[in-house]
């Protein structure tokens, strides 16, 4: 299914006859089928609106697409959180605001209500430090600016364990996220003040690798900033029950990338399923739901990374019939391949689908709402 539906999305996006080879220098392309306006906003950064389809018509097929197109000798790309913690949610213009950035896009999946409203759904690796663990098949893009922004996109397994006295093992569950019943969740200082648990748990502050206290049946422990804390609830309490004062306790998360990387990342961030591979569209719904999600269509957010190193920043519209319908996973591939990219990889879209310039949002987002508070941002800051 997914296959046919690749086949078609490449002859029709191919039919409506948009191929991007290199930077381009026209300001606007015009024809019965598509509209293409194009602004340089610095040095090596340009923006190219697309509109696609025939919307002379009451319904149909049709698009609003825009692409930010980034040499990164020119200009750099950084992931913003929301309110600069893990957990709460913000603004994609707020955040572009807040950082200076001449523009941005939305960039992870995350948790959209709650108490932990804002928390990753899926990888955060900062500084080799895991922030949140994989989730589905653990498609994550990989981020550095070290000698210019490079990009490249994986698979990412992670096995956490606590390490007691350099003997005992204690699995982690996972990190930064509500502690679920029977489970082990560790909490570093980038998450929040606290650790907004309940009180039906055991809590261990550790500080300088060492513990310092047992909290039990308290709950929303804060965590130090020198250290973290070790949360657990039902059979999971036991282990921690046992820590005393003085323990030694280290993380072990070793990250394993598929296929490994080419450079050391400063930022991993989940996201997928990965669309593009050696310049080869992939079919692997990295654990999405093939029909609710990769064969619906859907307002889209992507990043893709050309054969030249230039990266490719796009949004595409949808949920709104009249304006635009959205892409299947599918068709967002085929997308970003004659958008000349070589790699690429989906992000989060529907409802935080977002493209801001010079703070503006610039995209028609679907929330009846308007733009949606999400969790992190891409933004792009000239040099």
């Amino acid at each position: 299914m997914v296959k046919n539906q690749t086949f078609q999305a490449r002859l029709y996006f191919l039919w409506a006859g948009i191929v991007f080879l290199g930077l381009t220098c026209s300001a606007q392309v015009t024809s019965p089928l598509e509209q293409r306006h194009t602004e340089t906003l610095a040095p090596g950064v340009e923006h190219v609106a697309i509109q696609r389809g025939d919307f002379s018509l009451e319904a149909g097929d049709r698009w609003q697409i825009h692409v930010l197109l980034v040499v990164p000798e020119k200009a750099s790309i950084k992931l913003v959180r929301a309110m600069d913690e893990l957990v709460g949610a913000e603004t994609t213009s707020s955040m572009a605001a807040r950082q200076g950035a001449i523009a941005a896009i939305n960039s992870g999946f995350f948790r959209v209500a709650g108490t932990y409203r804002g928390e990753p759904d899926g990888l955060m690796v900062t500084n080799g430090n895991v922030m949140s663990e994989p989730t589905r098949g653990g498609a994550a893009m990989a981020l550095t600016n070290v000698g210019g922004t490079k990009v490249a996109f994986t698979h990412v397994a992670v096995k956490a364990e606590l390490k007691i006295n350099e003997k005992e093992i204690i699995p982690i569950n996972g990190f930064n996220r509500p502690r679920e019943v029977g489970q082990v969740i560790v909490f570093t200082p980038e998450f929040h003040r606290t650790t907004l648990t309940t009180p039906d748990g055991i809590e261990v502050l550790v500080r300088k690798g060492r513990v310092q206290s047992l909290l039990d049946g308290k709950g929303s422990s804060v965590i130090p900033a020198d250290g973290f804390v070790i949360s657990a609830s039902g059979t999971a309490r036991i282990a921690l029950s046992k820590l005393r004062r003085g323990t030694k306790v280290k993380i072990l998360a070793p990250i394993n990338a598929t296929p490994s990387l080419p450079f050391v990342p400063e930022v991993l961030l989940g996201g997928g399923p990965i669309l593009l591979a050696k310049g080869e569209i992939q079919t692997n719904p990295d654990g999405f739901n093939p029909n609710s999600f990769v064969n619906a269509r859907h307002p889209r957010t992507a990043i893709g990374v050309r054969k030249d190193g230039a990266l490719v920043l796009v949004t595409v519209d949808g949920r709104q019939p009249k304006k635009s319908v959205g892409m299947t996973i599918p068709e967002l591939a085929v997308l970003m391949l004659e958008l000349g990219c070589e790699e690429a990889m989906n992000l989060d879209g529907g409802g935080s689908t977002t493209m801001v310039i010079r703070n503006k949002v610039i995209n028609n987002v679907s929330d009846a709402t308007g733009e949606r508070p999400v969790s992190d941002a891409l933004i792009v800051i000239a040099k």
